[in-house]
């Protein structure tokens, strides 16, 4: 399906699906460059017997897991202001599952704006910015908690633009760790674009970031 949406019109842009005339590469010599990579990474990677288990719950609450459990988080919540992931995957929908019905998400971190904290530090940001730090900081509180000391989180997000300009989510999300015991290692920009308004009046760019932290201790 990868290949298929690399040689087509549709191009993905953020949450949302466009078509865009450009010249195409044949799908089949694509097709075969991709598996042929697949094929080497299988190769070069030892792969090791392990156990893994799915559990349904709540980043910001996590009762089902014990403190400590874990040395490495990778995660990628839900980004700032932008939250329908479901409409990228169109496609795959109508060809593979065309009785499954897709919305909005039920749950993402700053749903709730109406019980945000009265005071709270991000009181300069939008409310729907304010009420996603507010619930990044619960989760980073539990994420803490069940990283063994000297364990690493891995964090992925990205920059929320708004009619205002773009809240640089990077930054405050490290400030957050680094508030929680956390030493941020660094932080590495692997996609920037461009953040308009009315499409056409420029008013920032948007990063996306992934923030490595080691828990102290």
């Amino acid at each position: 399906m990868d290949s298929a949406i690399k040689c087509s019109y549709i191009y993905k842009d953020g949450g949302l699906l466009k078509i865009v005339e450009r010249p195409l590469p044949p799908l089949r010599k694509f097709y075969r460059r991709r598996i042929k990579r697949m094929l080497r990474d299988l190769e070069n990677t030892e792969l090791q017997e392990c156990f893994a288990e799915a559990i349904t719950g709540d980043a910001r609450r996590m009762e089902k897991i014990e403190d400590e459990s874990f040395d490495l988080i990778v995660t990628s919540p839900p980004y700032l202001n932008k939250i329908e992931y479901t409409k990228v995957y169109r496609v795959e929908y109508e060809l593979f599952m065309p009785n499954v019905r897709f919305g909005q998400i039920r749950s993402y971190l700053g749903i709730d704006i109406k019980k945000m904290e009265k005071g709270d530090k991000y009181g300069n940001l939008p409310p729907v910015a304010r009420a996603y730090f507010i619930d990044m900081e619960k989760a980073i509180s539990e994420m803490y908690r069940v990283l063994k000391p000297g364990g690493q989180l891995v964090l992925v997000v990205a920059g929320g633009v708004f009619p205002t300009g773009v809240v640089e989510s990077d930054y405050i999300t490290a400030r957050i760790i680094g508030e929680y015991e956390f030493e941020v290692d660094r932080i590495v920009v692997v996609n920037r674009r461009v953040a308009t308004r009315d499409r056409v009046i420029k008013i920032g760019e948007a990063r996306e970031s992934i923030i490595i932290a080691t828990k102290k201790g």
